[in-house]
């Protein structure tokens, strides 16, 4: 491989950003919903005064990624001063260069893999920022612009969010830097200050709908999975590939007794989610135990979900939240499981077990509601 290729890192090989099943952001052939973030980027691209830091924010899954994809291509196929439209031609030499992962002019920084073993490292580092100023050198050698995208930029440590700052703060000519965040609060400050924002929202369901329609079939597509996806095609692509809206349905069912639980039931439960087999339905289980347990403080607030994500799921959310306060306990028990669990994957503790032990408090947290 070319000293110039590597520098790219946009490689079609699997990454810390790909959703197995679906396409990656930079295969998207459309963009749905966001109409408005790119009309405002086009009229600053029109206007001729476009800034080199942009941070394109929002939750996960709704479309950040391919946006920033496809700004990357509009900028680097020097499309025309008046363009009315981000779209770039298909056969386009540029665009074809990105799908390769080859384009000499595109830089795209996120976290790299471990160096043991499988998977990806958990931040992106300041070494890897580093090697912003290879590219950058390398790249100025032919001309035009030159595009730089960060997915995510909070996913980066200190050291390297410092490191990114000092190009926000002295920019190379013709130099877009586009930074993905799915929680901007979690930059640094003078990051954000540095940058444009352009904000995307949860997809509508007509938006979702469209956004999914190549990648699942459509009877996966049900109002449950719609309403669990909360607009985030990303979402809705894990749920439907991994089941995760069965695994909440499972949920639903099983603490529909609260405030006394099934032990035995639970204990099947947690002992699904055991062993290297089960390794997809266990993490799905905690999202779909953290995205429960947001749904019931959620209702405690502003009452049961107009749409149910599984059979009995209002009449429990309902019962559970009957009022904010409880809301306020719920809430709190989510940030604490969301903590517990989170050490206990890093230490590798029993997946059976942490399942069990986070029903149990559960199940405790429920039975001190109705006592009170």
């Amino acid at each position: 491989m070319s000293a110039r290729r590597a520098q790219t890192e946009a490689d079609p090989a699997p990454g810390p950003d790909r959703i197995e099943g679906a396409p990656h952001p930079y295969e998207a052939g459309a963009l749905f919903g966001h109409d408005a973030a790119e009309a405002e980027f086009l009229a600053a691209f029109r206007s001729g005064r476009l800034h080199s830091g942009w941070l394109i924010a929002g939750p996960q899954g709704v479309g950040k990624a391919t946006l920033a994809y496809r700004i990357a291509a509009f900028l680097l196929a020097s499309s025309p001063a008046d363009a009315m439209s981000l779209a770039v031609p298909s056969d386009d030499a540029d665009l074809r260069l990105i799908r390769q992962g080859a384009h000499p002019r595109l830089f795209v920084l996120r976290r790299a893999p471990q160096e043991r073993g499988e998977g990806f490292r958990t931040q992106i580092t300041v070494e890897e920022t580093r090697r912003l100023r290879s590219f950058f050198q390398l790249s100025a050698s032919d001309g035009g612009r030159r595009v730089v995208i960060v997915d995510a930029a909070d996913e980066m440590n200190v050291n390297a969010a410092n490191a990114l700052l000092k190009l926000l703060e002295e920019p190379p000519p013709l130099a877009t830097l586009l930074l993905v965040a799915h929680r901007p609060a979690a930059l640094l400050p003078t990051i954000r200050s540095r940058c444009r924002m352009l904000r995307l929202p949860p997809l509508a369901p007509d938006d979702l709908a469209r956004a999914l329609a190549p990648i699942l079939p459509e009877d996966a597509v049900t109002p449950a999975l719609t309403e669990l996806a909360a607009g985030s095609a990303g979402r809705a692509v894990t749920l439907a590939l991994g089941g995760g809206d069965r695994v909440y349905d499972e949920l639903v069912t099983l603490l529909s007794t609260l405030p006394r639980l099934d032990r035995a039931a639970a204990s099947r439960l947690a002992e699904s989610c055991s062993g290297r087999t089960a390794a997809g339905r266990f993490g799905q289980m905690l999202d779909m135990a953290d995205l429960l347990l947001t749904r019931i403080a959620r209702t405690g607030v502003m009452g049961p979900p107009a749409q149910e994500a599984a059979r009995g799921e209002a009449a429990l959310l309902a019962r559970l939240a009957p009022h904010d306060a409880a809301a306020r306990i719920w809430a709190d028990l989510q940030q604490d499981l969301a903590t517990s669990t989170r050490f206990g994957k890093a230490v590798n503790l029993d997946p059976a077990s942490l399942i069990l032990d986070m029903l149990v408090r559960i199940e405790r947290t429920a039975a001190s509601l109705a006592a009170s």
